[in-house]
């Protein structure tokens, strides 16, 4: 029988949920572009109960133990002799969430004797060393667009909230005070601004959609360049790279998959080519930026502001720069699992697991790599080392 090891943040820190502020989820069977939202046999969850933690399980539990599976779940991924590190050597499968990762690292792989499948509850697998997955023969699969536009929302909210210069304001009322001009020393409107994306796949896109009703102009980057007639619809402005396009914005907002051409990417050079007083939004990775260069870009005026909730590691230590560097809106990782979301990635891992179990294929857009290369999903978004 197989053996699944899950990975899962920890429960709130008042207890498991007894009850939700809403009673239900809109439902959402397709997502633009005309995939379908995962469609495993059947579920053993509540639609907008919080599934992502270490009680939720993914909602996975009866499911595999009706069928004679082990489930082992747990939140202690990092240190020495974690529960992570001791149920890895004899696991199967391994399921993960970008919001708290277990670094599948090459060495862990290695010692993984047993790993066959390297599951991402969400989207985004770079906690994965792909080339030890490929060099292994382990399948990576993640649950494609399952989050995307709770990404893309959070981008949204992140890109306003800097801009109006919302949070320091909001501090102001739960401080007791009123003085307008410290809140608005710092606020102006979204209108007529230059925004940019480095990267138009399935988030960058929906945040472009997203943001033409503020009356913004529109640019992006992508290695793969978006169909005329949508560059028509939005009113867009293509640039072969970012260094080309940063000049021209703004607000820039990173929806790009961590590889080896974006790691690092924004350092003190490409900062540097930014406008003085742009915003820099980033809920795709913490290192395609450069930790020291953003903070210094901040306290210098370069940027006006940094905001977004990716970081590395993950959980960040309480020392990390990025917590106390000026006008950010960093949130933990979160932008990606809202208790819709959850529902949504907890049921695409269940139909991932129900496929690999079966023998059945696994879809095409969930996989990152199979069969010892790139595949899917992974080989349109991913480089690994040639």
């Amino acid at each position: 029988m197989t053996k699944v090891l899950c990975v899962l943040y920890d429960d709130p820190t008042d207890g498991y949920p007894a009850t939700y502020a809403r009673d239900d989820l809109p439902a959402i069977d397709h997502y633009p572009g005309g995939q379908t939202a995962p469609t495993p046999s059947a579920v053993d969850f509540a639609p907008g109960h919080l599934l992502g933690s270490v009680t939720g399980e993914l909602g996975l539990r009866a499911f595999l133990e009706k069928a004679g599976h082990t489930l082992v779940v747990t939140s202690d991924k990092d240190g020495d002799d974690s529960v992570f590190d001791r149920e890895l050597a004899d696991a199967d499968v391994v399921i993960s969430q970008p919001f708290w990762p277990a670094y599948l690292t090459a060495e862990r792989i290695a010692a993984a004797r047993n790993l066959k499948l390297a599951i991402t509850a969400g989207i985004g697998s770079d906690h994965v060393d792909l080339d030890a997955a490929v060099a292994h023969g382990v399948t990576v699969a993640e649950v494609t667009y399952s989050n995307s536009i709770s990404v893309a929302e959070h981008v949204v909210m992140t890109t306003l909230s800097l801009v109006r210069n919302y949070l320091p304001s909001h501090q102001v009322v739960l401080d007791g005070g009123w003085n307008i001009a410290d809140c608005v020393a710092r606020s102006y409107d979204l209108e007529g601004m230059h925004v940019g994306t480095v990267a138009a796949g399935r988030i960058g896109l929906a945040v472009l959609r997203r943001l033409a009703p503020f009356d913004v102009k529109l640019h992006y980057t992508d290695r793969h360049r978006l169909p005329e007639s949508v560059e028509r619809e939005l009113g867009l402005t293509f640039h072969p790279t970012a260094a080309d396009m940063v000049p021209h914005c703004d607000v820039v907002t990173i929806n790009a998959p961590l590889h080896p051409e974006t790691e690092g990417l924004f350092g003190d050079d490409l900062l540097g080519r930014m406008k003085r007083g742009a915003y820099l939004i980033n809920t795709a990775r913490a290192r395609i930026a450069d930790r020291a260069a953003i903070d210094r870009a901040l306290r210098s005026g370069r940027l006006a502001g940094y905001g977004g909730d990716v970081w590395y590691p993950q959980p960040a230590p309480p020392d990390h720069p990025w917590r106390t560097m000026p006008h950010h809106g960093m949130t933990p990782h979160i932008s990606g699992s809202s208790l819709s979301a959850q529902a949504r990635y907890a049921a695409g891992t269940r139909e991932i697991l129900e496929c690999w179990l079966t023998g059945e294929p696994i879809r095409d857009e969930y996989l990152i790599v199979d069969g010892g290369a790139l595949a899917g999903t992974g080989a349109h978004s991913y480089s690994v080392a040639k």
